[in-house]
């Protein structure tokens, strides 16, 4: 199986001169998700197809002069081919330490590069980091550039396509969120901006809130204004303590991160301008 993705300014005709391509090549479309987005003026457009015996370097060739035409941001790849994938983490482990497992359980069609933490290894004593290569990478404000760099040259030299922060607890600069742009994740608790810094459920809880919740986001120049990717929420209550809402938060944090690594991974999510569009299963 092969997996099209693009977009493309909107205009008569996209649909049928895609499937016609396909059809030309004895291709057969087992799936196939569209979206025209009427402020944007674009044209989504997620294809799962049979390729029928053609070679794969011959579809990416051959499709150029039609995406070329129709002025399309494109992808097409195998639908097997794994995406290779480091995961930033700092002490909070439970993103992290659930990401290996669905991995392990091949829940999420990844190869893992890496594990880079700012802390040691040590400190991870319930996530289970048999054969995942570990970097310790300690930072402080005086050696954040340094470490930065250390941790591009890992990125580059392990060819990472996506980078996940799994609570990790470090403001990436401009520079590096600008070279991972459209290929970095980060979950964070839904508060922001309203309960910004340390202990967000404590003042969560303070404020007494009835929500709590969880977003996924691409990662960029801007601290969490970047394009949402999949967002969940759970109701509570006044009988929630602070530590009863940090559990619940653990678990939305977890399963909010999880879908949305997984619809990177499967190429659902296209780039919308500041907005995704998102083709869920």
């Amino acid at each position: 199986m092969m997996i099209l993705t693009l977009s493309c300014p909107d205009q008569p005709g996209i649909v049928a001169r895609v499937s016609g391509f396909l059809f030309e090549r004895g291709a057969n479309i087992e799936d196939a998700q569209q979206y025209d987005d009427a402020e944007t003026g674009r044209f989504f457009m997620r294809v799962v197809f049979d390729r029928g015996g053609q070679a794969p370097e011959a579809l990416q060739a051959e499709f150029g002069p039609l995406a070329q035409a129709c002025a399309m941001d494109w992808s097409l790849r195998r639908d097997k081919a794994r995406r290779r994938v480091m995961i930033l983490a700092s002490h909070t482990d439970h993103c992290l330490a659930d990401l290996i497992w669905r991995w392990r359980q091949s829940e999420l069609p990844m190869e893992i590069t890496a594990v880079v933490s700012n802390h040691p290894p040590d400190s991870f004593p319930h996530t289970d980091l048999r054969g995942v290569a570990f970097h310790h990478l300690p930072v402080t404000p005086q050696t954040r550039a340094a470490q930065e760099a250390e941790l591009w040259r890992l990125i580059e030299e392990t060819s990472t396509d996506l980078v996940v922060l799994a609570r990790y607890m470090q403001v990436l600069s401009c520079d590096l969120a600008a070279k991972l742009e459209g290929r970095c994740i980060n979950i964070h608790h839904s508060f922001l901006p309203g309960f910004k810094g340390a202990k967000p459920y404590h003042q969560a809880h303070a404020r007494g809130v009835k929500v709590i919740g969880a977003t996924a986001h691409f990662v960029t120049a801007d601290l969490d204004e970047g394009p949402i990717i999949e967002q969940d929420v759970e109701r509570i209550s006044h009988r929630d303590t602070p530590a009863a809402l940090i559990r619940k938060g653990r678990d939305i944090e977890r399963r909010v991160l999880a879908r949305a690594v997984r619809w990177v991974l499967e190429d659902r999510v296209l780039l919308n301008g500041r907005k995704t569009v998102v083709f869920t299963d």
